[in-house]
Order: structure tokens, then C-alpha cells, then sequence
């Protein structure tokens, strides 16, 4: 059976036949001469060497394996795992003829075989791997009804799928954490904040989308077999959940509800600085996978991440409310640059075979895995530093150390990734803990910015 399972049918041959001994029988199918499927179970014994099974003809159901027509033969096995699903499933089918031996039996010379087994594919692959065939059954089932069939979801999961909502927190952290350190130097205003998240959660939205229409027309999502909840992008045009003009629509939305809430922002504030950053986000994020610049497809992926979603967003919330740039906000931009450009490194290492084969050169892809591995906690560890030095150095307000208490995380996600950096699925939960690292040190910042403001207030 090749890897991959559902793809494509193939000859049988002697590892096929010993893999069908694990079962204890075997299902055999045919279409009768009414023009009905039958199907039958039965025992049977294999000859792996001779290129055949036995089937035993079905005795007092009124049934016989018919020898003059192509039949199925199917060992399947599954476990149920009471209140989380199943695991060990497998299957294999063998097509092919039958003919009658006598004594009760009939040999049946297999010609097609196709088959999977949990325990050498994973679920999540073997879907994703069966995705071409989906796609075409669904092409002609259209051709057949003379109208286009695809899948559907709720608007709801669709909406969540399509914009990746979830990861929101990559600009609320950096816009919040500008604003709370504006506010701390005595400037705020609430209707410029609100505006200032919606504008950056537009501008997040749009990315997001642009980075999957690239990836898709670049050949670099159905490249990766492996997408996980946290990586391999939405894959919506892959699975025929939108069209790829509907898409590009979705994506110039979300671009123009950005544009004209930051237009609005400069119009309020009157700052050639915040326009000028803004231009550079709305630019960074276009470049990160849209051609010619292509960032993330010449290894400059994780910086381009890094200074979008940390000076780029923190920097040109603080300006909006405080109308110049501060030193104090551009140091404290650099940690969550780093722990969000880490979110995006270790996600990137369950893509790096689909990356690779479609050219995307990222550091996953470059790099051998202990370098990558030991990297990711050096990386988290400085990030943690620089909090340190900025308190120290009385940059940052004290209680910012609070940040500090997400240290044990940093950890976790090093052993998780040392563990599982082979096993896309079972690095997930590594994964899910690196999104929390970044999301709890912007708390523990913005917890200790929120306590400064209400001592200065108070005092």
C-alpha cells in the first residue's frame, strides 16, 4: 500500500495479500443481476505467493459469490474509543474476479488494490490526501447535474475559516499594549483607540486572506499534506469553499476597510508619521507572500512577521494617541515582535515539506532541526530579557515583570517541540501553548502598564 493510502489505486502485490491476513474476514461485493449492490461476509485464506485468496462461498443465506463478474473484497478494522472517537482504523480493498474452485469455495485473483492504515498515515493526512479525488468526483458530479456542486459551511464556521478570526490576537496584543503606554504618558483617547483596533484588525484580515490566495496559486497548500488548526493556511479555494474571485473581492474588502479607517486616523490626528506607517504595513503584509517581492519565499518571512505585528502595529497605535514616536514604545514592541515571529516559526515546521517543494525557504525549511529546535528557546528567552532589562533600566513601568510568568511556557513549547518536530499532529498542542505565550506576555505587559496608569492616577 503506497503512503498516502487514498491515492491512487494500484496492482496488488504479495504486501497487500499479507496485509489483508490481519483481518479475521473479509466483506465481499458485487452488483447483481438486478442491477442492486450485494454484499456478503465471509472467512477466506491468502496466497500471498500465488497472487490469490480464497473465499469460502456463504452457506444458507441464498447467496453466492458470483464468478462472472468483478467483485470486492474489503478487511476493515476500527477501535472505539468511548467519549473521543475511534483510533486504529484500517482498511483495505481489493478488486479483481472470481472464480469457482469447488468444495465450497471460490479464488479470487485480485487486479486493483487500495487501502489506509492509521497507524502508518494519520487521519488529517489521509483527508487531505484525498482531496484531489474529492475534487474531481465533485467536478463530475457537476458536469452530470449541469450545475456547480461544491461543499458549504455555516456562515459562521465559513467566516472563522476564511479570516483565521482566532489569531486576531496578533494585532490586539501590539495595538493594546501602544495604547496603554500612550495612556501612561497621559494621552488617550477612547474613539481614536476603538478605531485604531478595528483599522488594525481590518488590515490582519486582509493579510490573512492575501497569504492564502498566494499560497494557493503557488501551489504551496496542496503541496503540504499535513495542515494543521494552526498551520497550512485556511485552504478554502483548495476545498472549493469559495471562489477564487470571491476571495479576491473578500481580501479587497478588508483592504479598504482598512485603508479608510487609517485615512480616517490621519485625517484625525493630522501625523505624516502615521501614514507613513501605515503604508509600510499595508505594503509589509502584501510582500510577505504576493509576487515580486515574495518575502516569505526568500527566507525573509519570520522578519517581515516580526515587524508587522510588533514595532509596525504597536508603534502606529502609540502615535495615534500620542501624535510622536517614543523610545519606550519602540523597545517595548521588540519582545512581542519575537514571541509572534516565533508563533509563525513553529508553525511553519509541520509545512516545511509542502514549503519546500513550492520554494518557500523558511527558517524550518533552511535550517537542520536541532538548530531550529534550540533556536526557538534562545529567541523566547531574549524576548524575556529585554522585559527585564526595560524594568531594570526603568523604561518600563515595574509591575511589567508580571510578563515573567509566562517563562514555564517558552519551556513547554522547547520540550514539545523536541518531542514531536516529525509528527505535524502530535505538535499541535505545542503550537496551541506557543499562541498563549504570546498572548499572556501582552497581558502581563499591559497588566503592568493598567497598574502604573491607576497608581498615577490615585497618587
Amino acid at each position: 500500500m503506497p503512503r498516502g493510502g487514498s491515492v491512487p489505486a494500484h496492482a496488488p502485490g504479495t504486501d497487500d495479500l499479507a496485509r489483508l491476513e490481519r483481518y479475521p474476514f473479509v466483506v465481499v461485493s458485487w452488483v447483481a443481476e438486478d442491477g442492486f449492490p450485494v454484499s456478503v461476509a465471509t472467512d477466506f485464506r491468502t496466497d500471498a505467493a500465488g497472487g490469490i485468496v480464497t473465499l469460502r462461498q456463504p452457506v444458507g443465506d441464498g447467496l453466492s459469490i458470483p464468478g462472472d463478474r468483478t467483485v470486492s473484497v474489503v478487511g476493515s478494522h476500527i477501535r472505539p474509543q468511548p467519549g473521543q472517537g475511534y483510533d486504529e482504523r484500517r482498511y483495505l480493498q481489493l478488486w479483481g474476479s472470481a472464480a469457482p474452485a469447488g468444495g465450497g469455495v471460490v479464488t479470487f485473483t485480485p487486479t486493483r488494490a487500495w487501502g489506509w492504515d492509521e497507524q502508518e498515515v494519520p487521519f488529517f493526512e489521509y483527508s487531505e490526501r484525498s482531496v484531489p479525488q474529492s475534487r474531481h468526483y465533485l467536478a463530475q458530479l457537476s458536469a452530470e447535474k449541469g450545475r456547480t456542486i461544491r461543499p458549504r459551511l455555516d456562515f459562521g464556521s465559513w467566516l472563522l475559516r476564511t479570516t483565521r478570526l482566532p489569531f486576531l490576537s496578533a494585532t490586539f496584543v501590539p495595538v493594546l499594549l501602544g495604547i496603554a503606554i500612550a495612556a501612561s504618558h497621559g494621552a488617550f483617547s477612547w474613539w481614536l483607540a476603538l478605531l485604531t483596533v478595528i483599522g488594525g484588525a481590518f488590515a490582519h484580515l486582509a493579510i490573512n486572506v492575501a497569504n492564502d490566495i498566494f499560497d494557493t496559486l503557488s501551489g504551496a497548500d496542496q503541496a503540504n499534506p499535513n495542515p494543521t488548526k494552526f498551520s497550512g493556511g485556511s485552504r478554502v479555494l483548495l476545498y472549493d469553499l469559495v471562489t477564487l474571485r470571491g476571495l479576491i473581492a473578500l481580501d479587497a474588502a478588508f483592504f479598504g476597510a482598512a485603508a479608510a479607517v487609517g485615512l480616517v486616523l490621519v485625517w484625525a490626528t493630522g501625523s505624516l508619521t502615521l501614514l507613513a506607517i501605515g503604508l509600510a504595513g499595508i505594503g509589509l503584509g502584501l510582500a510577505y507572500t504576493a509576487p515580486p517581492l515574495k518575502l516569505v519565499y526568500r527566507g525573509l518571512g519570520e522578519i517581515a512577521v516580526a515587524l508587522g505585528f510588533g514595532p509596525i502595529m504597536l508603534l502606529g497605535a502609540y502615535v495615534v494617541q500620542a501624535g510622536t514616536l517614543s523610545w519606550e514604545a519602540a523597545v517595548a514592541s521588540v519582545p512581542v515582535a519575537i514571541l509572534i515571529s516565533l508563533v509563525l516559526y513553529v508553525n511553519e515546521i509541520p509545512d516545511r515539506s509542502g514549503d519546500a517543494a513550492a520554494g518557500k525557504r523558511t527558517l524550518p525549511v533552511r535550517l537542520p532541526a536541532e538548530v531550529v529546535t534550540n533556536a526557538y528557546l534562545v529567541a523566547a528567552l531574549a524576548a524575556f530579557a529585554l522585559i527585564v532589562a526595560g524594568a531594570l533600566a526603568g523604561l518600563f513601568p515595574p509591575f511589567t515583570l508580571l510578563a515573567l510568568a509566562a517563562v514555564p511556557l517558552a519551556f513547554r513549547v522547547y520540550r514539545g517541540i523536541r518531542a514531536n518536530y516529525s509528527s505535524p499532529y502530535a505538535l499541535m498542542s505545542s503550537m496551541a501553548v506557543n499562541v498563549n505565550l504570546h498572548l499572556f506576555v501582552g497581558l502581563g505587559l499591559l497588566a503592568g502598564y493598567a497598574i502604573a496608569i491607576v497608581a498615577t492616577a490615585l497618587a
